[in-house]
């Protein structure tokens, strides 16, 4: 027997393990799982003879969890000629097969590639070598591309362009055929200068892909002697790689942009002077200067000084946000008016911008149903084009139906027309694009998946404490008796409350402070556990409290106790103040319903979508806030288990669930729902990490902006998925009848890879 350990990712409930030790206990040769859902750990004894440590990390993968060997090393790499998903497959397919790789992932946008465990870094450098492509250690790559990286392609696309159309210009003025063949063959090299390595990389390796087809296109073309069209092929894909380039490069600048938002230095306060130093450098617990104008480096609270903060690249919040001490700002964040001194609380690479930037970069690497399976399609679709043409161009001919030459010409125009270009970046460029568009209005998508799922729910189930509500407590009523005000209740209330730490005390306290209430002090304070307080003032005893604790003072008289079941029934807490002779006056707090919270579920029933609330909280609580905002339906008094049941039983109905709450207590449920929605996510590091899908600001309108965006992703996949096989099936009927040539063949894959490229831009607007 052997034992090994893995590092579990997404695992955070007890279902969550139960998934796994199944999937676990069901291969032949496994004796016992141990797993650590706090600890995010898993170990695993098994029959060595039987089964290897690949064999395990397949089987907790295949039930949707990520995993790593708990002594694997990490190494990130910088890949420079990974640039599209031909290249990650290749690497997929060679890395994957090596001895000590436990996972892999791939950053497109920054070239990086992640490797998981033993494997020694030379092992896997000398890999990616064999593949024509070189890996550099993460602390080791260039900072900058060089000139060539950057413009390379750039400058090559123009000179076949140039060299084309004076090509072209010499065949029409007859200027010579030494002259024209010299500029076409120019015109193709430097077309095919990207293209041919990356085409004899899929030769070498057995994974023909669309530079492949480009490239035997073109090599048959000047075959046949079509020197002309050869070159064009070569052009125009090159144009197209070019343009999808761009397209990479500008999701690139967006993260960089996010990286700029937040300064390099920070100004500290260290033995009494003031200094600059990096970011990074700073600890937890300094206190930094914020000046008007300045961008606050770190995250933290503010001690001393008042201003308006923009942290609209944070929250998404239109509107700058007052802060004062006690208040919390975030890294990246302008203080626009007033001098801050802030008390930081996380190092750099901890902040919640920082979190955004990781989750932006893993969304992107992370494929899309949608996705996949275009990628699974293309890499049968090619080589069944490959067949295709060598069909084309054998059999007509060789049953005397027309020349060789003129059935090679249609295979080969065959070869172009079924390239795969528009279908490959139909979706990740509409993926990008709606990532980036609901990243910007605040609402961050943790990956394609989560963008194409949100599109499909079906019905969204709400927290209500935190996510329907504020989340505290505040007094809603106060009504004087025995001839009392009710500035006189609230300075009796707030008195008697001064001593407690109960939320609701804080309620009573807060309007008392609204109102500019002088409060007297209290004497001989004592705190009822569950029933209320009881103090001296002025020289008078009081209590405050329940129905109950006015039961056993007997203060509880019958209109009284009316008034507190009226309030009660409202959903309300209702309160008794009272002394020795009787009833005062009657204080009841209510946890407020977010403005937004009714046009949000409003919104959302306009879009067909049910809604339901999910509460711990008592049936009448949760009655009266499902009546106020129009939920369709509630269940109350629910443990935190009692939600992942419901939301399983949702979906075993057949209902997309997305489960909305505030990232922390609600984290079974968010891992449970097809999509786990975090409220007010800048504030937490749980729901950055737990949920799907995160509301940056505690904006309940961001919801149905989310959805909509989905929904929008979603359709315009499908638009180009749909467009770009009708595209192929009708040129494909066009090459095989000789109605179409070599440049038409090219013209319309370009023609359909800017239309859905185009398209897909359309999902970063709603």
């Amino acid at each position: 027997m052997r034992s090994c350990d893995f590092r579990v990712g997404g695992m955070d409930c007890p279902s969550c393990a139960e998934a796994i030790e199944r999937s676990l206990a069901g291969l032949d040769g496994v004796h016992d799982v141990r797993v650590d859902v706090l600890g995010g750990k898993v170990q695993v004894t098994y029959a060595e003879g039987k089964l290897a440590r690949g064999d395990l990390a397949g089987a907790i993968r295949r039930v949707g969890y990520q995993v790593a060997e708990e002594d694997a090393r990490r190494s990130v790499f910088v890949v420079a000629e990974m640039d599209c998903a031909e290249e990650v497959r290749q690497l997929e397919s060679k890395l994957g097969r090596l001895p000590g790789v436990t996972h892999l992932r791939f950053d497109l946008l920054s070239h990086r590639m992640i490797v998981e465990g033993a494997a020694p870094a030379a092992v896997v450098r000398r890999a990616v070598e064999e593949l024509g492509m070189t890996a550099r250690p993460e602390e080791e790559a260039p900072g900058r591309r060089g000139f060539w990286k950057a413009r390379g392609r750039l400058l090559m696309t123009v000179l076949s362009g140039v060299c084309l159309a004076l090509g072209l210009a010499s065949l029409w003025f007859e200027a010579g055929e030494l002259v024209t063949k010299s500029l076409l063959a120019l015109s193709a090299v430097a077309g095919g200068w990207f293209v041919a390595p990356r085409g004899w990389r899929a030769v070498r390796h057995g994974a023909l892909d669309m530079n492949f087809l480009m490239l035997s296109a073109a090599v048959g073309g000047v075959l046949i002697g079509e020197w002309a069209e050869s070159a064009s092929v070569l052009f125009l894909f090159s144009v197209a790689q070019l343009l999808e380039s761009y397209s990479m490069e500008r999701a690139r600048h967006a993260i960089r942009a996010l990286m700029e938002l937040s300064p390099a230095e920070a100004t500290v306060r260290r033995d009494g002077r003031e200094q600059n130093v990096p970011a990074g450098e700073v600890q937890v617990g300094e206190v930094l200067i914020v000046r008007p104008g300045q961008k606050v480096p770190l995250d933290g609270e503010v001690i001393a000084g008042r201003s308006s903060v923009n942290q609209a690249a944070i929250t998404g919040e239109s509107m700058p946000v007052d802060k004062a001490r006690g208040d919390h700002v975030f890294a990246g964040s302008i203080n626009e008016h007033g001098m801050l001194e802030v008390r930081s609380e996380k190092q750099a690479h901890d902040t919640t911008l920082a979190r955004i930037i990781h989750a932006v970069e893993e969304a992107q690497s992370t494929r899309a149903p949608s996705q996949s399976f275009v990628d699974r399609f293309s890499r049968v679709y090619t080589p069944a084009v490959v067949a295709g043409a060598v069909l084309v161009f054998v059999g007509p001919p060789a049953l005397g139906f027309g020349a060789w030459e003129t059935w090679f010409y249609r295979a080969l125009t065959l070869l172009v027309v079924a390239c795969p270009c528009a279908l490959v970046i139909s979706t990740p460029v509409s993926i990008v694009s709606g990532l980036a568009g609901a990243a910007r209005r605040g609402v961050l998508i943790k990956g394609g998946v989560h963008l194409e799922n949100g599109g499909a729910a079906t019905l969204v189930a709400f927290d209500k404490t935190g996510t329907l509500t504020h989340g505290r407590p505040v007094v809603t009523d106060v009504l004087g008796q025995s001839g009392m005000e009710r500035a006189d209740v609230l300075r009796l209330a707030g008195a008697l409350e001064q001593g407690s730490e109960h939320a609701l005390a804080e309620a009573v306290l807060a309007a008392a402070r609204a109102e500019k209430i002088a409060l007297p002090p209290a004497a001989d304070f004592q705190a009822m556990a569950g029933r209320g307080v009881q103090a001296v003032i002025e020289g008078r005893t009081y209590f405050l409290g329940g129905e109950r604790l006015a039961r056993e003072r007997g203060a509880l008289d019958p209109q009284t106790a009316e008034v507190l079941r009226n309030l009660e029934e409202q959903g309300k807490t209702a309160l008794l103040l009272a002394d020795e002779s009787g009833s005062l006056g009657v204080l009841a707090a209510a946890d407020q319903v977010r403005s937004e919270a009714a046009d949000a579920i409003a919104a959302l029933r306009a879009k067909g979508i049910r809604t339901v609330m999910l509460t711990g909280d008592n049936p009448r609580a949760a009655r009266a806030v499902a009546v106020q905002v129009g939920i369709d339906d509630h269940w109350a008094s629910l443990l935190p288990e009692d939600k992942v049941r419901l939301v399983r039983e949702l979906e075993a109905k057949g209902e997309r669930v997305i489960f909305v709450g505030d990232g922390v207590n609600d984290a079974p449920a968010l891992a449970a729902a097809t999509v786990g929605v975090a409220m007010g996510a800048a504030g937490t590091d749980v729901a950055l990490e737990t949920a799907d899908v995160a509301l940056m600001a505690d904006d309940l309108s961001k919801l149905p902006l989310a959805l909509a965006m989905s929904r929008k992703t979603l359709r315009i996949i499908k638009e180009n998925i749909a467009f770009s096989i009708a595209v192929k099936a009708v040129f494909v009927v066009l090459a095989v009848a000789g109605w179409a040539t070599l440049w038409m063949a090219v013209a319309a894959d370009m023609g359909s890879s800017l239309a859905v490229i185009a398209n897909g831009l359309r999902a970063r607007a709603i």
